[in-house]
C-alpha cells in the first residue's frame, strides 16, 4: 500500500522517536566492562575512590591490572563530583573500589554496576565511628558541607588499612584468577608493613593517652581510637584567616586544658601558626593522604608523620 507525504512524515516521526528513547533508556545504564562485551583489554582497568585505594591495589595487584584514580590533585575526593565522562569510565571499568564508611558522596547518586563494585570496608562495619553533632562548613571548591554521621577516614587505623588491602586480593584474585599466587604474595607483603607501621605508632603513642591535641578537622577518629588518644576537634581550614569570634570560641576551648599542640591536614597559614603560638600551641602537620601525595606513597607519607608525632610524644 502506498502512503502519501503526511503518512510517510508521521512514520517518520514516529520511528525518530522510538530511536531516541531507546537511546535514552541506554543511557541511564551502566556501560558493560570490556570483559562483559567479550574484548579482552590488555590489562582489566580498575577505578578507586582515594588515594589509599589507589596504593593498596597497586602494590596488590603488581603489574596485572591498571589502577586509575580520576580524581584532581587540588579536591578532597571525599567531596569531589565527577564530570559525566568520569562516572561513563566509572561504568566502564572492570573493577570499581570503594572506601565505604560513607566515604564519596556522588556514588550514592549514580547509577554503578553492582557486580563489579567492591565495599572494602565491608568486613569491620561494626568497627565505624559514629559522629554526633555534624557541623556544616565549606572545603573550597567542595562547597558548604557538613560531615558524615559516619567517620571515613579508615586508612588510618593500619589494621583496618589491612582489612582493605585483603578486600582488594579477594576482588582483584576473582577478576584475575590465574594471579591469585602473585597477588595473595603482594598483599602478604604490604600487610606486613603495615604491621610495622602500627607497631611504630604504638611505640611512639604508648602512655600518652590523656594528653589533649587540638585538630583542625575531625578525621583523625579512627587513628586516635586505634592509639588511645585524647582529640578534640575543630573545623579550620589550613588557608583561613580566622576572625576575632573564632579565637574567642578558641581560647574558651581550651581554658583549663594544658594544650601545646594542634594537628592539622596541610601546612596553616602564617598569621594562624603566630596566634596559636602566642597561646602556646605548636602546629604540627599530620598528612590524612585522601589524595595523592606530592612526594612519596601512603607508607612513606605516614612515616613521616610517625616522625611528626614523635614531637608532640618525646
Amino acid at each position: 500500500m502506498r502512503m502519501n507525504p503526511i503518512q510517510r512524515t508521521l512514520g517518520t516521526g514516529l520511528l525518530l522517536a522510538l530511536l531516541a528513547i531507546a537511546g535514552c533508556k541506554r543511557s541511564e545504564e551502566p556501560s558493560p566492562s570490556p570483559s562483559e562485551r567479550g574484548v579482552t583489554p590488555a590489562k582489566p582497568r580498575v577505578f578507586v575512590v582515594n588515594y589509599p585505594l589507589q596504593y593498596f591495589a597497586e602494590r596488590v595487584a603488581g603489574d596485572a591490572a591498571e589502577i586509575i584514580f580520576p580524581t584532581p590533585p587540588d579536591e578532597d575526593p571525599a567531596y569531589w563530583k565527577p564530570d559525566a565522562d568520569t562516572i561513563a569510565a566509572y561504568q566502564q571499568a572492570d573493577l570499581i573500589l570503594l572506601n565505604g564508611a560513607t566515604y564519596a558522596k556522588w556514588v550514592s547518586r549514580i547509577t554503578l554496576p553492582r557486580s563489579r563494585m567492591v565495599d572494602t570496608s565491608r568486613d569491620f562495619v561494626d568497627q565505624f565511628i559514629a559522629i554526633e553533632g555534624a557541623v556544616k562548613h565549606a572545603h573550597g571548591p567542595a562547597g558548604e558541607h557538613a560531615h558524615p554521621e559516619v567517620a571515613f577516614t579508615t586508612w588510618l587505623d593500619p589494621t583496618l588499612a589491612q582489612s582493605q588491602a585483603e578486600a582488594i586480593r579477594g576482588a582483584l584474585a576473582k577478576l584475575l584468577p590465574d594471579h591469585a599466587p602473585e597477588l595473595a604474595k603482594n598483599c602478604e607483603a604490604l600487610t606486613n608493613e603495615l604491621t610495622v607501621l602500627d607497631t611504630k605508632f604504638q611505640e611512639l603513642t604508648n602512655d600518652h593517652g590523656q594528653q589533649a591535641i587540638l585538630t583542625s578537622h575531625p578525621v583523625y577518629q579512627y587513628f586516635a581510637r586505634r592509639y588511645g588518644l585524647n582529640l578534640k576537634s575543630l573545623h579550620w581550614e589550613p588557608d583561613e584567616v580566622l576572625d576575632a569570634k573564632q579565637w574567642a570560641r578558641f581560647d574558651k576551648l581550651i581554658e583549663g586544658h594544658e594544650v601545646q599542640w594542634m594537628l592539622w591536614e596541610a601546612p596553616p597559614n602564617t598569621e594562624t601558626v603566630e596566634q596559636l603560638r602566642k597561646r602556646g600551641v605548636n602546629c604540627l602537620v599530620f598528612y590524612p593522604c585522601g589524595n595523592t601525595p606530592e612526594d612519596g606513597n601512603y607508607l612513606s607519607v605516614m612515616r613521616r608523620n610517625a616522625e611528626e608525632l614523635r614531637r608532640v610524644f618525646e
